[in-house]
């Protein structure tokens, strides 16, 4: 069966999945505990911005981390990176969950709060490239789209036990309790779920397409220098195709959480509720996505998500004014599943397709976690900003909606593998 989902794709989308358990908490956290938890009282606005900004920091450490991972990993392997990012994000993680607060330490607290997620940023920025190149470079050129899509899956199954873990929390407890002390039990789980990472990764071996190269040519000595001198075009398509897909992700389950609370005066639980929901949909557009690449091109499916995207973040804003929970929920996922899901599975496809074997990993960490850190980590701090100055949404929309065309325009820069380029379809000549 030539459109199968290989052995290395399970277990990478299930390390995946327990790794970016850690990650997602840490944003949850960032826009309904931290604020007052590691920052000041008094200006609820400003702690607010500051906690923001600690998210923020974690995707600036995601491009140091990524291009030094993306490098051993063309050097050494993919497998090896992929322990190692999957204990640096438990070691942070749990952490995280140890620090004193600001009220106990002072200014010591944010800091240290910081530090440790410049660490988890680091962790972060080579485990998904790592997991889809591992995916995509077991499977069948045919099903390709299938399995590098598959790790995208991973990140909504640990963003769903994240959430849950953390509704969970808050729900069993009262607000004080919570804030005190409950909220460190979702973080401390993660030296557990690390270990389980750990157990699942070293059942597969190493990339067959790593191991072939570095039996016929070698390894690259310099993978970045040999990618910035010979596949430039490569690096600026890669970037544009990774816009729409942070705007798409971040908006809705980072900042539409603080906009829900502190513009709408929605309870906490109907946000975190919506992305439950949005999530579990993921289980079956997640994968579907990918098919649909498999079946009718990477480009389409990017295009469309994208352009879907642009078109949804008004209505998206409007349903998320009315404070119900139907329409609030329905809003997360015609954004954040099913507009996201599509570009998200073509940017992995795609990605996985754009560089040589020898310097991939590094191509694909240096074009995807340049724009994490600009447009994913920086946007759900600027919306927060926007909104302050301009009292609505009409800012976010217009910046958010601008982002995602970006990735149809990169879309159009990328070149369909052979057997996707139809005879006498223009949209997929060669370029």
């Amino acid at each position: 069966m030539a459109r199968r989902i290989s052995r290395a794709t399970v277990a990478s989308t299930i390390g995946t999945a327990l790794e970016w358990y850690d990650f997602s908490l840490y944003g949850t956290a960032a826009a309904l505990v931290f604020p007052a938890v590691f920052f000041p009282a008094g200006d609820g606005f400003a702690a607010t911005l500051s906690s923001l900004a600690t998210f923020a920091v974690g995707f600036l450490a995601r491009p140091v981390g990524g291009v030094l991972i993306g490098i051993m990993g063309d050097r050494i392997g993919r497998r090896t990176m992929l322990f190692l990012t999957l204990v640096l994000m438990a070691i942070s993680s749990t952490l995280i969950g140890c620090l004193p607060s600001y009220a106990s330490i002072g200014v010591a607290a944010p800091i240290l709060l910081i530090a440790l997620r410049v660490l988890q940023g680091i962790g972060a920025g080579g485990e998904y490239a790592g997991a889809m190149l591992m995916s995509a470079e077991h499977a069948d050129r045919r099903s390709r789209g299938l399995n590098a899509s598959a790790p995208t899956l991973g990140n909504a199954v640990g963003a769903l036990i994240a959430t849950g873990a953390f509704g969970l929390t808050a729900a069993v407890m009262s607000e004080e309790q919570f804030l005190s002390f409950g909220w460190r039990i979702p973080f401390l789980i993660s030296c557990f779920i690390g270990v389980a990472g750990l157990l699942i990764r070293l059942k597969i071996s190493d990339s067959p397409e790593f191991h072939e190269a570095k039996e016929d040519n070698g390894v690259s000595r310099t993978p970045l220098r040999d990618l910035l001198t010979t596949s430039r075009r490569q690096v600026f398509a890669g970037m544009l195709i990774s816009v729409a897909p942070n705007v798409i992700s971040y908006v809705p389950s980072v900042y539409a959480l603080t906009y829900l609370a502190k513009n709408v005066g929605a309870p906490a639980w109907i946000g975190l509720t919506g992305i439950v929901i949005a999530n579990l949909v993921k289980l079956v557009t997640v994968p579907t996505a990918g098919w649909l690449c498999d079946r009718f091109g990477r480009r389409p499916v990017m295009i469309t998500g994208s352009a879907a995207g642009a078109a949804m973040f008004y209505p998206f804003f409007v349903m998320l004014d009315t404070g119900t929970p139907v329409l609030v929920w329905a809003a997360f996922v015609l954004v954040f599943t099913l507009c996201n899901d599509l570009t998200l599975a073509s940017q992995a496809t795609m990605l996985s397709e754009l560089f040589d074997v020898r310097y991939r990993y590094t191509g694909v960490t240096f074009s995807r976690e340049l724009v994490g850190a600009v447009v994913g980590g920086c946007l759900p701090f600027v919306a927060a900003q926007l909104s302050e100055w301009t009292a609505g949404y009409w800012s976010i929309v217009v910046l958010c909606s601008a982002l995602c065309l970006l990735s149809t325009l990169g879309a159009l820069l990328v070149v369909e593998p052979e057997h996707l380029r139809f005879k006498g379809n223009p949209s997929y000549a060669e370029a």
